[in-house]
């Protein structure tokens, strides 16, 4: 992908309803260009589909946070599916670093999130955790 590639992404971030017409002329591009580069980035799987956000979608967790998961031995995949079959669980993610795997959380309510916690830090082969509250989201994909 080139920078005109990368603006084109933000345009449809922001808009993945844009008009062809609107998106050449934010990007001072054809619609032709626009149609072909949407496509070249379709057909190479850079972009998977496109989506609706819902109002009610940024509402549904109130309190959401991100778990960094240490884990001791082999026992990373078990441990994530064991991650997947909770309903607290939004995204799992391998990590390299000082954390194995990096959990999106979302719950109604504080004490909810704090039992969720609970739960992970007993799964055998958890070692260590740190979690963080999202306060805001600035900018979502």
């Amino acid at each position: 992908m080139d920078k005109t590639d990368e603006r084109l992404i933000a345009a449809l971030r922001h808009d993945a309803r844009a008009s062809l017409s609107d998106l050449a002329i934010l990007l001072n591009l054809s619609r032709a260009t626009v149609r072909a580069r949407i496509e070249r980035m379709k057909q190479r799987g850079d972009v998977l589909g496109f989506t609706v956000v819902m109002k009610q979608d940024t509402l549904r967790d109130p309190v959401r946070g991100l778990m960094m998961i240490g884990i001791e031995g082999r026992g990373t995949e078990r441990i994530i599916r064991q991650l997947q079959g909770l309903a607290e669980v939004r995204a799992v993610h391998s990590t390299n670093g000082r954390w194995d795997v990096i959990v999106e959380l979302g719950t109604e309510t504080l004490e909810l999130l704090d039992a969720a916690l609970a739960k992970i830090r007993r799964f055998d082969g958890v070692s260590t955790s740190e979690t963080s509250l999202l306060l805001a989201t600035r900018k979502a994909v």
